[in-house]
């Protein structure tokens, strides 16, 4: 994966993560009293005096090590995908069937990672592309243990999943303030990196808040954060040695307490090269949480467009300061409009906290959920006053947003939108049949496995062919509920109306 120009290659091969959550009832269809055992509570909550340690001395990781380990797992996600194989020169000369030789195969396929237990019934957080399109999961805990493992949901904006084993009294670990986090500070990577379980390296905190652009393409200039999920990047970065296998395993501090996911490395082939990256424990507790308590992630949306400031744009924008979080463009109907903040402002605090880059700045925003209130200290001209801002859902209220039921479904899982043909638009492609796609979700399996843009008419599914968006849906449904491993779609661009493409997309 390609980081900026200064990083060279991208692997996501690191991670750790680590909260205690416990105590669940249901109401409204929703998991409640999530707990999270935090440094300084709990049976894990004693710490490391470090009075008598020598100056410049990284003292002893043993107590860190014995904290940790026992509460990082080993994953191994089995997953099959589908591929094309293309007909040779040699089966066109003699006449073979192209649809026969070039249809959809299936090749299975093995991954490792890690994970960190943080409640004592079952549940594991690591990172999403360590489950992402696993078809089975195996967990193998400290004490050499198997189990299979079910995943509760995943978050791709953050690299975030949680999954869960059926297990009673399992050793989970304590989550540390990732806003204390100090550059200079020592800590320790504990996963399974190239399949060797139980592995513990150090290093030190090289840099915080950092953005590496690898979980998407930044939501810069123009664009406001409302309408749409874009990734939060305010990444820990250390060179503890961590590689391939070590994704969802744990950073932590030498008290043992967890501080940060590892979820990527900077190298030019694959494996450690000094730099690793970590999501800081303030993001995977919101988001562990949500997803255990509410089943998806509860975003909340200031409803502006942030740029990052410095003494060059500074002078473009015509702002005093070149410090901060500038306001490029405020949404209409957006929160921050709302509370009276408008473009041109300058964004110098977040609840109290110093915001002068802009994933710092998406970090803080991101720990919040619709409906909470934020106080963002804006700089107006040279004037400072505090602005409270209730932040507002991706539909554009301030409620708690419930999970689609259809996400969970085949057809849910392809992550396409659908609409009907009219009669007119039938009569020009010369077609009783076919529904167009309207869009197309980047993350879903269609997208994953096929090359369909927006546009596209699917004139058949299976064998069957359709005219309404409600027979795509059920047909890719039924499919799964038959048992059958993927569903051949079929279709059309309307620029190509003669040129019929087929293709096989897996149902998990």
């Amino acid at each position: 994966m390609n980081l900026s120009t200064s990083w060279k290659t991208a692997l996501i091969a690191v991670a750790a993560s680590v909260a205690t959550i416990a105590g669940y009832k249901a109401i409204d269809g929703y998991r409640n009293d999530v707990i999270i055992n935090e440094a300084g509570s709990g049976r894990n909550g004693s710490l490391v005096n470090f009075a008598n340690m020598p100056a410049g001395q990284p003292g002893d990781f043993t107590y860190a090590a014995g904290a940790s380990a026992p509460a990082v797992v080993h994953i191994k996600a089995k997953s099959t995908r589908t591929v094309r194989q293309m007909p040779s020169i040699f089966d066109q000369f003699f006449g073979m069937d192209d649809d026969f030789f070039g249809g959809p195969r299936t090749q299975n396929q093995e991954s490792s990672g890690s994970g960190v237990i943080i409640s004592e019934d079952g549940y594991i957080v690591t990172n999403n592309h360590v489950v992402e399109g696993a078809s089975e999961l195996e967990v193998i805990t400290y004490n050499k243990k198997s189990y299979e493992a079910t995943v509760i949901g995943t978050d791709p904006s953050t690299d975030i999943a949680v999954i869960k084993i059926e297990e009673k009294k399992l050793p989970a670990i304590t989550f540390g303030n990732s806003d204390e986090v100090k550059i200079g500070e020592w800590v320790l990577a504990v996963g399974n990196p190239f399949n060797l379980e139980s592995t513990v390296t150090a290093g030190i905190i090289s840099a915080i808040g950092r953005s590496i652009n690898i979980l998407g393409q930044n939501q810069r200039g123009q664009k406001t954060d409302k309408k749409s999920d874009s990734p939060i990047e305010s990444f820990i970065q250390t060179d503890a040695a961590v590689n391939p296998g070590n994704s969802g395993g744990a950073l932590v501090n030498l008290n043992g307490h967890l501080i940060g996911i590892n979820t990527a490395i900077a190298s030019p082939n694959g494996a450690y090269a000094g730099y690793a990256f970590a999501v800081p424990s303030s993001i995977v507790k919101k988001v562990s949480t949500d997803l255990i308590k509410f089943g998806n992630v509860q975003r909340g949306f200031v409803g502006i467009g942030p740029v990052e400031l410095n003494n060059k744009n500074a002078r473009e924008f015509d702002v005093d300061i070149d410090e901060g979080i500038y306001v490029a463009e405020v949404t209409e109907d957006g929160a921050a409009n709302k509370a009276g903040i408008k473009k041109g402002d300058v964004i110098t605090k977040v609840d109290g906290i110093d915001t002068k880059s802009e994933p710092k700045f998406r970090e803080l925003i991101g720990r919040k959920r619709p409906g909470e209130r934020v106080v963002l200290t804006i700089n107006r001209d040279g004037a400072v006053k505090d602005y409270a801002v209730t932040l507002k859902n991706n539909q554009g209220g301030e409620g708690l947003v419930k999970k689609d039921p259809e996400l969970s479904t085949a057809f849910g899982k392809m992550g396409i939108k659908l609409e009907d043909l009219s009669s007119k638009e039938k009569d020009k492609l010369g077609t009783k049949f076919g529904v167009r796609i309207t869009d197309v979700d980047p993350d879903g399996l269609l997208a994953q496995n096929a090359n369909i843009e927006e546009g596209f008419i699917i004139t058949r599914v299976g064998n069957v062919r359709v005219s309404s968006a409600k027979e795509v849906r059920d047909l890719i449904n039924q499919a799964q509920k038959n048992g059958d491993e993927g569903v051949l779609i079929c279709g059309i661009y309307e620029d190509r109306p003669n040129r019929t493409s087929c293709i096989g997309i897996p149902l998990e």
